[in-house]
């Protein structure tokens, strides 16, 4: 069973503004928490289109959301592809979209997937299980100088440089297969005054690994950028983030998108093509109350933004940089 917490599923609901003849796109549908939420607003006319690589979610979406299958699309992709399949499929208006971003809970409690390291599984984390790229390979294939770079900048640890090390001696000896290896590896690099503090050692160079095998921030980027472009005006947006890469991503983003381009002093109005394409919807991220975070203590960490398309699309205002490490 495929059960996933879905977070802040009242403020998405409000921050979407659901038309019930509208068209949303979920586009990491998951458990199809927040999709059943939002196509239960929809008439015969609506249409809800849901995204997930990762096969097993999208096949439990599918039998949770059988009640509403006339008005909904099922699609097995990343997000990245979210033009290409909307051209496929001639849609062209679409009134929402929904990113609920990271990793769900049955991938974390599932220890096959490898995920965690509280359960002792294969070196994996794919989110699309058709994808070659593991984290077995990135540990035991790809360079000091390359397992450095993405363990300080996705994972923000300041052991980067002594857990590479470490990783690289073990694997000359034999290959590093199992999530626990690791995260006994991952340990013994850091320093024992370190390890004392804040959590478990191995927290940082799972996520960064995670990230690095899925490709997170730059499919994020690509499919932000995206979502920009395809989404109408007077339609929204909403993200929910659970870490502060994809959250200052996100916010960096919708910044630049909302903010005006600098024009001559003086000038009375905001001439033409400087206006900004959108508009916060909340200047603040809302955050999971008490009463939420009670009853799922995993969405401490969540954020949501939200942004309402005023104005047609300008590629001026694209965040090029916004999945590097700023």
């Amino acid at each position: 069973m495929f059960n996933h917490y879905s977070v802040l599923e009242e403020e998405v609901l409000k921050g979407l503004s659901i038309n019930q003849d509208g068209t949303y796109i979920d586009c990491t549908v998951g458990g199809g928490g927040h999709a059943e939420r939002i196509v239960s607003r929809l008439s015969e006319k609506g249409l809800l289109i849901a995204f997930d690589q990762d096969l097993e979610a999208l096949e439990a979406a599918s039998d949770r959301l059988q009640p509403y299958k006339d008005r909904i699309l099922l699609i097995h992709a990343n997000f990245r592809e979210l033009e290409e399949q909307l051209a496929s499929h001639q849609i062209g208006h679409v009134d929402g979209i929904l990113f609920d971003l990271g990793v769900s809970s049955p991938q974390l409690d599932r220890g096959k997937r490898g995920f965690s390291y509280q359960h002792d599984a294969q070196l994996d984390m794919r989110m699309n299980q058709n994808q070659q790229l593991s984290a077995y390979e990135i540990i035991n294939e790809w360079t000091y100088n390359h397992l450095v770079n993405i363990f300080f900048s996705y994972g923000e640890e300041k052991f980067s440089k002594q857990i590479a090390r470490k990783i690289e001696t073990v694997r000359q000896e034999k290959p590093i297969e199992t999530t626990h290896e690791l995260a006994e590896i991952i340990k013994d690099a850091i320093p024992a005054p370190a390890r004392r503090k804040g959590g478990h050692p191995a927290k940082r160079i799972f996520q960064a690994l995670r990230i690095a095998v899925n490709d997170e921030l730059a499919a994020f980027n690509d499919a932000l950028h995206q979502a920009a472009r395809s989404i109408g005006v007077n339609g929204r947006i909403a993200v929910i983030t659970f870490h502060s890469l994809e959250d200052r991503l996100c916010k960096q983003a919708f910044k630049k998108w909302t903010t005006p381009k600098p024009v001559p002093r003086n000038l009375p109005v905001i001439p033409e093509g400087h206006q900004p394409p959108f508009t916060l919807v909340n200047k603040k991220p809302i955050v999971p109350g008490e009463d939420e975070l009670d009853k799922n203590r995993r969405s401490r960490s969540a954020k949501l933004r939200i942004t309402e398309k005023i104005e047609p699309w300008n590629e001026d205002f694209t965040y090029e940089e916004g999945w590097k490490k700023s």
